[in-house]
């Protein structure tokens, strides 16, 4: 699996497919997260906006490769292994986003709750934020994972099925995503920092499921 892992690495990196996903976090990231802003409050945002980001990396993973060059891949390590090898590419590399973006609101953020009262203690802050955005990240794998090949090979179904996935994941109150931001946005009314572990846990088992089943039908297509 680590030679899997380090092909998909060195196929994304040098197909610069990357670059579109990478280019719009930076965007929506200069656009939401201010300078000054409360810091919990960027947390949510920042971790908020990885998500599409997260499917968008896993689409540019399982289908970076040509057809004939998975077949070989699979037919030397078995499809699953190879599919999985991608997920893990696609997630690995919205984690780094996360690790990033995190450090950034942590840099520039003002360390208080958001009527400006109660200072926010850092390290507890970077912990919830990092947290929130990893829960995004996963939950973002997992849409790329059920929206995409094997399960929807045609760019005209995935795509649009990625969007809508997004939306559903992301704004509902029951979600892990809008809890994990919604958790942060709370906190920063109070000052008393929360880490959102449960939709971390939830995004988790959601991620696992939605890659099980994904490699799974990639050795019967």
């Amino acid at each position: 699996m680590t030679a899997l892992l380090r092909y998909q690495a060195a196929l994304l990196l040098r197909s610069h497919r990357w670059l579109p996903p990478v280019l719009l976090y930076a965007a929506l990231f200069a656009i939401g997260v201010r300078p000054g802003e409360p810091v919990l409050d960027s947390f949510g945002l920042a971790a908020g906006l990885l998500l599409p980001v997260a499917a968008w990396l896993v689409r540019v993973c399982v289908t970076n490769e040509p057809d004939a060059a998975r077949d070989c891949a699979a037919a030397a390590a078995r499809p699953w292994r190879v599919h999985l090898a991608g997920l893990l590419t696609g997630l690995g590399a919205s984690l780094v986003l996360a690790a990033a973006g995190t450090a950034v609101v942590a840099l520039i953020s003002d360390p208080h709750s958001s009527r400006g009262r109660v200072a926010v203690p850092q390290a507890p802050a970077v912990g919830a934020g990092l947290t929130a955005a990893v829960s995004c990240a996963l939950l973002g794998t997992a849409v790329g994972a059920l929206c995409n090949r094997p399960l929807l090979r045609s760019a005209a179904r995935s795509v649009p099925a990625t969007v809508l996935a997004v939306f559903l994941v992301l704004l509902p109150g029951g979600s892990p995503a809008n809890a994990a931001v919604t958790e942060l946005v709370s906190a920063s009314r109070s000052g008393a920092v929360s880490w959102p572990l449960l939709p971390l846990a939830v995004a988790a088992v959601f991620a696992a499921g939605a890659a099980a089943v994904a490699c799974a039908l990639s050795s019967r297509r």
